[in-house]
């Protein structure tokens, strides 16, 4: 039978929708994490130069 009726569309949406959930929240959490990982990247370089320029400033200043 080929018939489909409205109540069977919104049961096959209910019956998918924890799966898309799913996948949207691990697609969130990996994009997250990658942004994270970004950043401390990022923020490990910058505090790397502000060290090298502390030590240079420090050296000046014993001189």
């Amino acid at each position: 039978m080929g018939i489909m009726f409205e109540s069977d569309g919104m049961f096959v949406l209910l019956t998918f929708l924890p799966i898309i959930f799913y996948l949207v929240l691990i697609v969130f959490a990996i994009y997250f994490i990658i942004k994270v990982i970004n950043f401390m990247n990022e923020k490990t370089k910058l505090d790397r130069e502000k060290n090298e320029k502390l030590t240079e400033i420090i050296k000046v200043l014993n001189q």
